[in-house]
């Protein structure tokens, strides 16, 4: 298991696990037992990893995710309350430290069991094999939008339900009641019959005698008291009054700061470094090469960055020197004509005979699509600052994932991963950069090197220039139509297969599928970007599915409804999109409306965007609604603002997007040609919740990949203009070359 990598294990469906295990009382062999010293303070009572009571009532609950603006502290401290039939005013939460203990499999389990389950006589040996795993591999994860679907189901609300379990059992052993006569309300436990009534903190100590119900009995939504309400959030207070502390707002005693410079081309090493100019500079401390890139460690950034600017540098060359973007997409067509031609694909899904129906087709659809480069381009430029002292290494910065940060820092240092202290803070921005460990890795490197605490800083530049990206890609579909207009076939030929697996399925009932893909390395390195694959696959799918209504002369609302009779669920959101978009209205001259729906992260979400076209050809988004089923939204509010949050970061990277390769590097820098949505170009966002009671799906992320499709296909209705390569501003939309949209 050491030689798996963390993301193999997420993307590698081969375990398989039930329900999330309990630490329970404090005693020897127990894991409350073994982080009670990390969590409990004066007067605590460690009910189990999640929970601790204090001697005046208050619950606090201990949370095993970052915050990033997404309200998940909130969100996860309510399911649990909410079980415990807890006064919410009493609830507190604290960030679980990067401890193994904190290791977090009641996320990785859902990524890999989904809905599987054990019966309770399993739950242990199951959940053995996820923890063991886990921590082996540091995981404590802030991903794939799994905090409440996961962490906050398999976790929080078993860990409350069984809480209340133990607490009333204590009860009853104490006023000698039956349990079925005791009730529980607003963080008191009651008994009519005696007149008896005394908060949960009375009987916090006894509780730990019992043993926690392996799988505990959850309410059902009828019943939620704290969930599906929207109370003010946690964070939002310190954000207000300047309070939050994020990794750039750290200040140690004696504290340096630190810049660097990689080679410009991904991969090259240094080759030579001059920095006579800077080495008696007052205030410059040391200049550090690193082998594949060059810091230097100043008393002030600034002093750092200019002194760094006055070094010559000389990098490696390589055959990546040479690369250019279009010699990447002429790699890409090549080796996915290869690919087609030897039979040299990897097969995702596959159902019928779809080349017997192709030929039998009275129409074929052919379609190419196109996505850019994109960083991340976090508010929060890249920075961690590491202090080694004394045999011992203290970290600093905002993670999503900070038991993996001190597994990596100690690999780097070569000490034991107990002797590093990670400090996690609010992350500004993240969408999977703060996943990547490459930036406190670095700063580790840096910071062995004096006897000062140094706070690394990328410049924006660095940042823009060295992300992990999300792909560029190519896909190719056809599709054959009967006589009568239904499509009958589909073929999908993309590239690079990451995470979710899920993420190319195609929802629409479609008798004859073959969906396959292949690799086409490049040095561009890749990481999760908002949404993952799903990003791409959103894009692709709802753009082709828009051109087979236009070829099969079907409204592009009814031609989905129709192939989705077989998923009621997708039908409701997808009507409520339609709805609420005034789908079938008259728009004015000039104006467009797109629609487009995916499933992501377990919710199912609709868009409807119109849009306005000067006949010069500016672009205006004036409208989206957002319509989505994501089983069930625990802090209404919150959810609204992430599908607001991730429709904004797809819409724009669907309007601007895009990075560009030329001699091997980046060629954005900075926001001045990397352009983000500003606020007057943001439309209105509509947001309607369906509460399904299904099983709850993701918050964070579901809005992204349907804002390009939709959007395009809003283009589609006003021009007639069919964009199959992102980002739209690449696209000439002036009236002249418009034409007539026939339906």
């Amino acid at each position: 298991m050491k030689k798996w990598t963390r993301r193999a294990f997420i993307t590698t469906g081969v375990l398989a696990g039930g329900t999330v295990i309990l630490g329970i009382a404090i005693r020897p062999g127990n894991r409350a037992s073994k982080v009670a010293g990390l969590i409990a303070g004066k007067g605590d009572t460690v009910l189990n990893i999640w929970l601790k009571i204090g001697a005046d009532n208050i619950l606090t609950v201990i949370i095993p995710h970052a915050e990033m603006g997404q309200g998940i502290h909130t969100a996860l401290a309510m399911m649990l309350a909410d079980e415990m039939d807890a006064d919410w005013s009493k609830v507190r939460f604290e960030e679980a430290p990067a401890h193994k203990e904190y290791a977090n499999y009641a996320i990785i389990k859902g990524f890999l069991a989904g809905d599987k389950d054990f019966p309770p006589f399993l739950t242990d040996t199951v959940d053995g094999v996820f923890l063991t795993a886990v921590k082996k591999m540091n995981i404590q994860f802030t991903v794939g939008s799994g905090s409440v679907r996961f962490t906050g189901m398999l976790a929080m609300r078993v860990a409350g339900a069984a809480a209340r379990s133990m607490l009333l059992q204590a009860a009853a052993k104490a006023w000698k009641a039956p349990v079925n006569e005791l009730t529980v309300k607003n963080s008191f436990i009651s008994h009519a019959a005696s007149n008896k009534s005394a908060p949960f903190s009375e009987f916090a100590v006894r509780a730990t005698e019992f043993s926690a119900p392996a799988k505990p009995k959850l309410k059902t939504q009828k019943e939620f008291s704290i969930m599906g309400t929207s109370p003010p959030r946690f964070d939002i207070p310190h954000k207000v009054n300047g309070g939050a502390k994020y990794g750039m707002d750290v200040s140690v005693p004696g504290m340096k700061y630190a810049t660097v410079k990689a080679s410009p081309v991904f991969g090259n090493k240094v080759k030579s470094v001059d920095a006579s100019r800077v080495e008696n500079l007052p205030g410059v401390h040391k200049v550090v090469n690193l082998g594949d890139a060059v810091a230097v460690i100043a008393d002030n950034f600034w002093l750092a960055k200019e002194s760094l600017a006055q070094i010559s540098i000389e990098f490696e060359k390589s055959d990546s020197d040479k690369i250019s973007l279009p010699d990447i997409y002429a790699q890409y067509v090549r080796h996915m004509d290869a690919a087609l031609e030897g039979g040299d694909l990897e097969k995702h899904f596959k159902s019928g005979d779809v080349a017997k129906a192709l030929r039998g087709a009275s129409k074929t659809v052919e379609a190419e699509y196109r996505i850019p480069y994109l960083a991340h381009a976090t508010m929060e430029p890249m920075n961690c600052t590491v202090w080694v002292h004394d045999g011992l290494c203290e970290v600093w910065c905002g993670s999503q994932n900070p038991l993996g940060f001190a597994g990596d820092v100690a690999e780097v240092l070569g000490m034991e991963m107990a002797k590093v202290t990670v400090h996690n803070l609010f992350l500004g921005g993240a969408f999977g950069r703060r996943a990547e460990t490459d930036v406190a890795k670095q700063a580790a490197r840096i910071a062995k090197e004096v006897n000062h605490p140094v706070k690394l800083i990328w410049t924006r530049e660095e940042d823009m220039q060295h992300d992990m990206y999300r792909e560029a890609n190519i896909s190719r579909w056809k599709a054959g139509l009967d006589a009568d207009g239904q499509t009958v076939a589909i073929t999908h030929q993309f590239l690079f297969k990451h995470h979710p697996p899920e993420a190319p399925d195609v929802s629409y009932n479609i008798p004859n599928q073959l969906i396959h893909y292949s690799e086409s390395k490049t040095h561009v390195p890749w990481g999760s970007w908002r949404s993952v694959d799903h990003s791409m696959h959103g894009f692709f799918i709802e753009s082709f599915v828009d051109e087979l209504a236009q070829a099969s002369g079907k409204d592009a609302y009814q031609y989905r409804y129709d192939l989705l009779s077989h998923a009621p669920r997708f039908q409701q959101v997808l009507a409520l999109a339609a709805e609420k978009g005034d789908w079938g209205k008259q728009l004015p001259p000039n104006w467009g409306r797109g629609i487009a729906i995916h499933k992501s992260f377990g919710t199912i979400l609709a868009e409807v965007i119109d849009v306005e076209i000067s006949d010069d050809g500016q672009l205006r988004v004036d409208r989206i609604v957002c319509a989505v089923d994501p089983g069930f939204a625990v802090h209404p509010n919150a959810f609204i603002a992430q599908m607001e949050s991730g429709i904004v970061y797809g819409l724009t990277a669907a309007l601007k997007g895009e990075i560009t390769i030329k001699d091997g590097a980046v060629e954005q820098s900075n926001f001045d040609n990397y352009h983000m949505l500003r606020m007057d170009e943001t439309p209105t966002i509509d947001t309607y919740i369906i509460n399904s009671g299904n099983r709850m799906g993701g918050g964070g992320e579901p809005s992204t990949p349907v804002v390009a499709p939709a959007l395009t296909n809003a283009i589609f209705n006003a021009t007639g203009i069919r964009i199959r390569e992102l980002p739209v501003k690449n696209h000439d939309l002036i009236k002249a070359q418009w034409k007539k949209v026939v339906v």
